[in-house]
């Protein structure tokens, strides 16, 4: 499917579901370079996408992890859901909410991921859910493993991104803001967060 499709379809599902959604355009491959480098990539690994959208993550995350490994896309929109798994076949798409993340996983014989990459709209949670999200995110993670999300720019004198960070960094030893992605629309920070607190 055509990259002109695929804004269409993304254009198409923000505007019917803005509260799923969350975003006026697809991520960049900017944005998704970017975010795939935090992948591990030597040795085969779990990777879990948490809201792909579209899959414009997905491309860059597939290259780059090694063969044997596992990658995962959970999607909460049915019909985000039917467009991954038709234009992504190598894509394992489950259809289902975060929140329930350890049950979802655990029907899948999986009990610890590698690498989370979040497309969530966290902006448009309340503080509380933002909260119940990561820790259940968190507690599906390695000692190892890697939590990636994407905020915008534009945003960051919010209150509910200023909570989303704060709930970053009461649930992660490590959380680090990386250099602005000034050519994604509109302009993105990509944090990358290791070792859950207990």
């Amino acid at each position: 499917m055509s990259k002109s499709q695929e804004y269409l379809t993304f254009v198409h599902r923000a505007v019917r579901s803005p509260s799923t959604v969350g975003a006026v355009l697809p991520t960049s491959r900017y944005v998704a370079t970017a975010v795939a480098d935090l992948v591990p990539a030597q040795e085969p690994c779990t990777v879990l996408e948490l809201g792909p959208g579209t899959g414009a993550l997905s491309g860059p995350l597939h290259r780059r992890i090694a063969p044997g490994s596992r990658h995962l896309a959970l999607e909460i929109d049915p019909q985000l859901v039917n467009y991954l798994r038709e234009t992504k076949p190598w894509l394992e798409v489950v259809q289902g909410d975060a929140h329930h993340l350890r049950k979802i996983l655990a029907d899948l014989g999986i009990d610890r991921v590698d690498a989370v990459i979040s497309s969530i709209p966290w902006t448009l949670l309340p503080p509380d859910r933002q909260r119940a999200l990561l820790a259940e995110a968190a507690s599906m993670m390695t000692d190892s493993a890697v939590f990636t999300t994407v905020t915008y720019l534009t945003t960051l004198w919010r209150e509910q991104t200023k909570a989303f960070v704060s709930a970053l960094e009461d649930t992660f030893d490590e959380v680090l803001p990386r250099s602005a992605v000034w050519r994604n629309v509109p302009p993105a920070r990509i944090y990358a967060c290791r070792r859950p607190k207990s």
